[in-house]
């Protein structure tokens, strides 16, 4: 089973990177903001807890969110595997990952970040503000403050995962081709091992 976590900034390529990944691998996506989304419309247990955390302004709490993830790898046994987007974005909840991970019987395989400096970034999410209506892809300060954000929050989750071994930087400017190609000799490498 392939388990991985695309990492990258805003504008990075993430949403473009890991629809090829999912088409090529057979993997089940797993946003948790799509998973926040579909249990609050179910009703589900978690869902109607998340909802009046979330109505009240507060953070969904990790365990929640793992929940809705062991709820997810157990409705997808038959998945060839999952690909983790926006998550894990601390190590607490990168370790809690591992723990769900291992009872499920399973791992992380490896992280893959896209690697795209600043000035890039800001450039791509302006011009994704002039065709998304997204107000946050707009205003090239606020921009900046989000790449920052996720650089200080990020680090020491890649960290967590180049201690493991599974952290690999993918340069994510040039061809969306030459860098799905570049990421998928990474998978490769990891899936040849594992046999």
């Amino acid at each position: 089973m392939l388990n991985l976590v695309l990492f990258g900034p805003p504008g990075a390529g993430k949403g473009t990177q890991s629809q090829k990944l999912i088409d090529k691998y057979n993997l089940v996506h797993l946003s948790t903001g799509d998973l926040l989304r579909s249990e609050i419309t179910a009703g589900t247990e978690l869902g109607l807890k998340a909802k009046a955390l979330m109505d009240e302004g507060i953070l969904v709490p990790d365990e929640v969110v793992i929940g809705m993830i062991d709820n997810k790898l157990k409705e997808n046994k038959t998945a060839g595997g999952f690909i983790f987007d926006g998550f894990p974005r601390t190590v607490p909840q990168a370790e809690g990952l591992d723990r769900l991970m291992k009872e499920n019987g399973t791992e992380i395989t490896c992280m893959i970040a896209l690697e795209v400096d600043e000035e890039e970034l800001t450039k791509r999410l302006l011009l994704r503000g002039k065709t998304s209506g997204r107000p946050d892809d707009q205003n090239e300060d606020l921009i900046r403050k989000r790449v920052q954000e996720y650089n200080n929050k990020t680090t020491p989750v890649a960290n967590y995962y180049e201690k493991q071994g599974k952290f690999f930087a993918v340069h994510g400017i040039g061809e969306i081709e030459e860098i799905f190609d570049n990421s998928c000799a990474i998978i490769d490498r990891h899936l040849a091992k594992a046999q």
